[in-house]
């Protein structure tokens, strides 16, 4: 869970309730107008490497405005990629047989005027010069080990799917609320899905 100040505080919630700040810097022109943002799974792949299924993937991540503004008023933004082994089953149910969340943290630092991309899982920490290259690492996933092989039921078809979104659970429940009701705040890719090839 996060700690922000409470001007910070002050300054996101007028971003969220209003949306009338936007970011001065160069760096954040991701676009010149104002719009809602949207994830989307390029493409997604498995191979096995030594007994393990590693995930390829290609994600475009396009920020909000007011994601923009928060970012460049110093509040850190975390993008979750979802990721699940789902086996198919002919009589019930398919069953989700496992379920992988990686957070990634994206900050930017107004005096060193860098962009941080921080992997929440691992602790693993990449510096930018600018908005377009940390959002550029971000999208490429490469080798993510997902699941054992060992652990799979033999003989059984299974597919992956995968998405990208933006996680607000980490903000305080008063910003959360008004995050639900703003679609600039709702980003979330659709599910992209493909056979398992064992």
């Amino acid at each position: 869970m996060y700690s922000f100040s409470p001007k910070l505080l002050t300054g996101l919630l007028a971003i969220a309730a209003c949306g009338l700040l936007w970011p001065s810097t160069e760096a954040f022109a991701q676009d010149e107008v104002e719009r809602e943002g949207y994830f989307e799974v390029r493409s997604a792949s498995t191979t096995l490497t030594d007994g393990v299924h590693r995930l390829d993937a290609r994600l475009q991540l396009i920020l909000s405005s007011e994601a923009l503004a928060a970012l460049s008023s110093g509040v850190p933004l975390t993008i979750e990629l979802q990721t699940q082994v789902i086996r198919d089953r002919r009589l019930y149910l398919d069953s989700v047989d496992a379920e992988i969340a990686v957070r990634f943290e994206l900050e930017y630092r107004p005096l060193s005027q860098r962009y941080l991309v921080r992997n929440l899982n691992s602790g693993e920490q990449e510096s930018f010069a600018t908005l377009y290259s940390a959002l550029n690492n971000l999208g490429r996933i490469d080798s993510l080990p997902l699941v054992d092989d060992s652990l799979l039921t033999a003989e059984r078809p299974y597919r992956i799917r995968v998405r990208a979104l933006l996680q607000t659970q980490q903000y305080p429940a008063p910003l959360r609320l008004l995050f639900f009701w703003r679609s600039e705040w709702q980003l979330k890719s659709k599910w992209f899905e493909w056979s398992l090839e064992r």
